[in-house]
């Protein structure tokens, strides 16, 4: 019982509301610890993945109860059906947090009551579980397409840690995170040792940690690129019931070229480019009369700017489907909107599973589901950014985001001439979820890649969080979710490389799993038994 009320609280860490944001990163670390230090004084290796499990899955059942909403709501699925669904998903993402403790348990030392302990040997025990348990985070992330919501370092946004993330990344926060747990796990292992001052040997390590996260905040990993522009972000609070209802979806595409057409206040603040969230145009391009399509060239012509818009395109053999991004404005030929040959397009790489592929094995689920638009094909990772007024402008679709290694790749020069991204935009159709955590854990996650690539990140999405970051994670401007409305900011773009956009993740991968060996190495060494 104890671990599953530390699951459905650890779930509390990953967006505000209830609790304040401030408060998140220690609500996750304390969680955690709490986690550990149970698992530390777990008589057997099996015992302590049992626990582990059950607080996987009270952590993702909460934190991903949205889940519900779009399957049960939107999909059709009868309520137990569609509870079910979310309890399996978090029982299979609840593998991860056991396997994690199976392999610290095995890498460590058992179970961990021993006094003396050195300050050395505390110091490796605790790096190995932070080493198990990002590994297995980034496992999480990756197989099977992978699915990092929730995923640890996203906690700590607003944490004396987000500076680390231009340098490792979220994973990197991760490590740290699980670091710091398992430091305060051990200082608490055994009631009459509290006072020891080598119980104190990690928590000075991750007081260091903080430390230099504070110190970090005042380093500038990249430098501004080109005059600043003024965006347009759209958020046109379409019912997911009436966006794809075919008596409706031409309602829902007037109420966009309406938000797009509003004049601006000022000509300061006329916008060169306007932002309209995934699938805005809900049905393959070619299916929208060339008159609508000429309505917003006209739109684009009196606004002087450029369109930035999601819409399903399929090619003119009819066998090619891609969710896609595109960019026109005024002069741009009527032939190539209805086509979707555009110069300016981004095809959507990383698909949503059951969404917009079917898993193997799967389609019968996915039929009892009434899901439009599913089954596309995948664009290429690495696609050029749009050049838009001396910026380059690399799109993202929905989740995408979530999945900083592919993020980096647009950001990347990619040739001499070439800076790569100097913004990134996201844009999204969260409405299948209601206004609920999706929401904002989903700005949650935006905020961590614009630090992480020193970019500002745009997000226009169709229900919320539409809102404007900064590189440094601060959120200059957001639209309430559910209300239709504009948000024109003026966006400077940046250029240079952090760290983690040259490597990515692989040091600190490559770290964990050092840590990793070396704690094996170290029970071998000194005998240490272990209970399966």
């Amino acid at each position: 019982m104890v671990v599953l009320v530390l699951g459905a609280v650890h779930a509390l860490s990953f967006a505000p509301g209830p609790l304040p944001g401030w408060t998140l990163p220690y609500v996750q670390v304390f969680s955690l610890a709490a986690l550990f230090h149970r698992l530390f004084r777990s008589d057997t290796h099996w015992q302590a993945a049992g626990y582990a499990f059950l607080f996987g899955v009270s952590n993702f059942t909460l934190g991903l109860y949205w889940l519900f909403i779009s399957m049960h709501k939107y999909g059709g699925l009868t309520w137990p059906l569609a509870a079910l669904g979310v309890f399996i998903l978090a029982c299979f993402l609840a593998f991860y947090p056991m396997l994690a403790a199976l392999l610290a348990r095995y890498a460590g030392t058992g179970r961990i009551d021993r006094a003396t302990l050195t300050v050395p040997a505390q110091l490796l025990i605790m790096a190995v579980w932070a080493s198990a348990w990002t590994l297995l985070e980034w496992l999480r992330g990756t197989f099977l397409t992978g699915f990092p919501w929730m995923g640890t370092g996203y906690a700590h946004v607003e944490g004396v840690f987000a500076a680390w993330a231009p340098i490792t990344g979220v994973y990197g926060l991760a490590w740290m995170a699980s670091f710091s747990a398992a430091a305060i796990a051990m200082f608490f292992r055994r009631p009459d040792t509290r006072n020891d001052v080598r119980s104190m040997a990690g928590i000075a390590v991750a007081l260091t940690f903080g430390l230099g996260g504070i110190l970090l905040g005042y380093m500038r990993w990249t430098h501004p690129h080109g005059e600043p522009i003024v965006v347009r972000l759209t958020q046109g609070a379409v019912p997911q019931s009436e966006k794809f209802d075919p008596d409706l979806i031409y309602q829902g595409i007037r109420r966009y070229m309406e938000l797009a057409a509003t004049p601006a206040k000022s000509p300061e603040g006329q916008p060169v480019l306007i932002v309209l969230p995934e699938t805005v145009v809900p049905v393959f391009q070619d299916l929208l009369a060339a008159e609508l399509w000429d309505e917003w060239r006209k739109i684009a012509a009196a606004q002087n700017a450029e369109i930035l818009m999601g819409v399903p395109v399929r090619d003119n053999d009819g066998t090619h489907y891609t969710n896609s991004a595109i960019a026109f404005n005024g002069s741009t030929p009527l032939d190539a909107l209805t086509s979707g040959q555009l110069a300016q397009r981004y095809d959507k790489h990383h698909l949503v599973p059951f969404g917009e592929f079917v898993p193997p094995g799967f389609r019968w689920f996915v039929d009892a589901m009434s899901i439009p638009l599913g089954d596309f094909d995948r664009g290429v990772l690495g696609q050029t950014p749009f050049s838009i007024q001396g910026q380059r402008i690399a799109p993202n679709i929905c989740y995408e985001d979530i999945f900083g290694e592919e993020i980096v790749h647009a950001v990347r020069n990619s040739g001499a001439n070439d800076t790569g991204a100097t913004m990134l935009i996201n844009m999204s159709n969260l409405a299948w979820f209601g206004n609920s955590w999706a929401l904002r854990q989903h700005l949650q996650i935006s905020r961590l890649r614009a630090i992480e690539t020193g970019r500002p990140m745009l997000r226009a999405t169709n229900t919320g969080m539409t809102a404007a970051i900064a590189p440094s994670g601060h959120v200059g401007a957001v639209l309430n979710p559910g209300s239709a409305g504009i948000l024109d900011v003026e966006v400077q773009g940046t250029q240079g490389l952090t760290p983690y956009v040259k490597w990515g993740n692989m040091p600190i991968l490559a770290w964990s799993l050092f840590m990793l060996l070396a704690g094996i190495a170290y029970r071998k060494r000194k005998g240490l038994a272990q209970k399966i």
